[in-house]
């Protein structure tokens, strides 16, 4: 706690230093036509240093939350654990000198986990470890932090969903009932793909009793996975991947007169960049394009380097339009709404979409295929032994009317 307090008050400090630097360098645009290169230097400067102390934060955060947790865990094992526990050592034991023959002990006596995958060599990553690297994805991808995540044993797997066609209407107590509209419905089924990551050690790191083969393959195989994932979740065409939410069409139409799966957006009026003018009143158009029910759970989703340029905005009350959380669990914010930070997102350009708001939660959903895949491979790689670790996961828009985009547009 008493680090988090001392990072709360330099971001507090830093955000007032960068406060005055670009009012000063407002104040010669206006004046000159254009500002001093070293207040533009410096501001880069403290752009960078909030981002550092904010992502500093936010693990703070997480470290603490998982402390939590840890410490309100029931204390006694079940035998579904004790169960979980000999499949996790027997796993290690793998790992470290490539017997398997625990492992194939326990897939002899028939238990209720699941430890081989089908493939010759290849063994089901244990639920602890599994967990953690999971818990790691949700860390390091932006998408799984915000969006609904469901974990599924089949990719055979759909949902049906109303796209608003049903109708209805006022009538006194004895009045005939006219005939409504028959609900419209769609099958929604995920786009799907087989991730995989490889992470590679020696035989003699794996030998020292000192070093972490889980922390290690855990870490190793979330970094992988999450820069693939998230990638792929923002902008992937559905072919042997998710399909990404920018990979959807989209439309200036709004919400009743658009076809159901079309994400709307909000243009900057600049053919590849923001508006001149007033350009945060295009974050204002898009809040409100957002229906209330909506509106409540909704964030700003965008790229570093988008978010260094929002900083600089003022409303035309001249207050700052982003704002850092300054209290414990209190994320930054734009406009009075939380900011997630993404840099697969679009950057500003000619026809891109750099800014998206909306409930992420009801828009999108991840998919994810119950059991992470390993195979031990000493031969390839010699002197390293490679751990070629696979997964299924898909995704796919759900609600069209979620989320709503800027683009960069003349």
């Amino acid at each position: 706690m008493e680090e988090l307090k001392r990072l709360l008050a330099e971001l507090a400090k830093t955000f007032e230093e960068y406060k005055s630097t670009n009012d000063a360098r407002l104040k010669e645009v206006e004046s000159k036509g254009k500002a001093d290169p070293l207040l533009d230097e410096k501001l880069a400067k403290m752009d960078e240093k909030m981002a550092a102390l904010s992502a500093e934060k936010k693990k703070l955060e997480e470290s603490l939350s998982l402390l939590e947790a840890k410490e309100n865990r029931p204390g006694k094992p079940d035998s579904g654990d004790q169960l979980q526990a000999e499949h996790k050592e027997a796993f290690m034991n793998w790992a470290r000198k490539g017997n398997d023959a625990m492992l194939q002990d326990l897939a002899r006596k028939g238990t209720s986990i699941n430890v081989t995958t089908g493939s010759e060599g290849e063994y089901a990553v244990p639920t602890q470890i599994s967990t953690q690297i999971y818990s790691l994805l949700t860390q390091n991808a932006p998408m799984r932090g915000v969006c609904r995540v469901i974990q599924v044993g089949t990719e055979d797997y759909s949902e049906l969903v109303n796209t608003h066609g049903a109708t209805s209407g006022w009538v006194g107590e004895t009045d005939a009932r006219t005939n409504t509209n028959a609900p419209e419905l769609a099958v929604l089924t995920p786009y799907f793909g087989e991730i995989y990551a490889m992470p590679k050690a020696t035989q003699k790191s794996l030998d020292d009793i000192f070093f972490n083969v889980e922390g290690f393959l855990s870490e190793e195989v979330a970094r992988d996975f999450a820069e693939k994932e998230n990638a792929a979740f923002v902008s992937g065409d559905g072919t042997k991947k998710p399909k990404g939410i920018l990979a959807y069409t989209t439309a200036a139409t709004a919400d009743k007169s658009r076809a159901f799966g079309t994400l709307e957006y909000v243009k900057t009026g600049a053919a590849a960049a923001f508006g001149d003018t007033t350009p945060q009143d295009v974050l204002m158009d898009l809040v409100y394009k957002l229906k209330a029910g909506h509106r409540m759970k909704a964030r700003w989703m965008l790229a570093g380097a988008t978010l260094a340029t929002i900083r600089k905005w003022k409303d035309k009350d001249d207050n700052y339009l982003w704002q850092p959380g300054m209290v414990l669990g209190e994320p930054d914010k734009i406009l009075g709404y939380p900011v997630t930070e993404n840099d697969d997102w679009d950057l500003v350009g000619a026809n891109k979409y750099p800014i998206a708001f909306g409930d992420f939660w009801a828009a999108y959903t991840i998919v994810d295929r119950i059991g992470i895949r390993m195979l031990r491979d000493p031969y390839t790689a010699k002197p390293y032994v490679q751990f070629y670790t696979t997964k299924r996961v898909g995704g796919f828009l759900k609600d069209s009317e979620a989320i709503k985009l800027v683009k960069c547009s003349a």
